[in-house]
């Protein structure tokens, strides 16, 4: 694991938290969500926003070898844009309101499969974990799973000491089963679910403190068996040695 410690070095000395004119600078931008208003303070996103993701990033990913070596990368890639695609929206601000983070496993393309997501807003720092938006093939992977190992499922997912700290994310659930699916399994509601995980939203100043990297780490290690049974169900239908793909959306797009 050196030569994984070794590549995900950050770009800086920024500390792995955020300052007020971090939370100051995203409030703005939500009102001037404009390329001129952001180029006058494109020094203060940099230094306040994108160093301490950055270092933020580097200090959860350091954590993951205890409970998701899979998902450790480099920062610089588990960092997720801020400029949004405007090709296919009538919004044509050209800013994201958040700064986000996306692990995702190793092999996966970056917005596929199961992994840890963390953003943060000029209201809220929101901490997620599971499956989002997956394409076809993966949601046919997971549903398929459900119907052998729904006891398993059902744990992971009520586990109380994760239940503490997270809710269920929206599930988007169908209204009838999926063609070709029981509609009275055991699984029945799981499988009809288009998306599996759980998230949190916490104050914005959660993330002005020190102890940033550490919630941060908990919250992903609770949801770190949920992670990894839905990345199996994924990966149990992929040919061996073949990359897990999918044309997920990004998990950002979920908020």
């Amino acid at each position: 694991m050196s030569a994984v410690r070794k590549q995900t070095t950050p770009p800086s000395t920024a500390l792995p938290y955020f300052h007020e004119e971090a939370l100051r600078f995203l409030r703005g931008l939500k009102r001037n969500n404009r390329r001129e208003w952001f180029e006058a303070r494109r020094a203060i996103f940099e230094r306040e926003l994108k160093a301490p993701m950055l270092a933020l990033i580097e200090s959860v990913t350091q954590g993951m070898i205890d409970y998701a070596p899979d998902h450790m990368r480099e920062a610089r890639r588990v960092m997720l844009r801020f400029y949004r695609d405007t090709r296919f929206s009538a919004d044509k601000s050209p800013y994201k309101q958040h700064i986000a983070a996306w692990w995702g496993r190793g092999g996966m393309q970056k917005t596929s499969g199961a992994g840890y997501y963390l953003h943060l807003s000029g209201t809220e720092l929101i901490v997620a974990a599971g499956v989002y938006m997956p394409g076809k093939d993966q949601l046919l992977a997971i549903r398929r799973y459900l119907l052998d190992h729904y006891e398993e499922f059902g744990t992971l997912l009520e586990d109380r000491k994760m239940r503490r700290s997270f809710g269920l994310h929206d599930p988007l659930a169908l209204t009838r089963a999926p063609k070709g699916f029981p509609v009275d399994h055991p699984a029945a509601e799981w499988i009809r679910w288009r998306q599996w995980g759980v998230t949190t939203a916490l104050p914005a100043e959660a993330a002005l403190t020190s102890q940033l990297p550490r919630t941060v780490q908990s919250h992903f290690a609770l949801a770190a068996p949920l992670v990894g049974f839905l990345n199996r169900a994924i990966l149990s239908a992929a040919p061996p040695g073949a990359r897990a793909s999918s044309t997920a959306r990004p998990p950002l797009a979920l908020y």
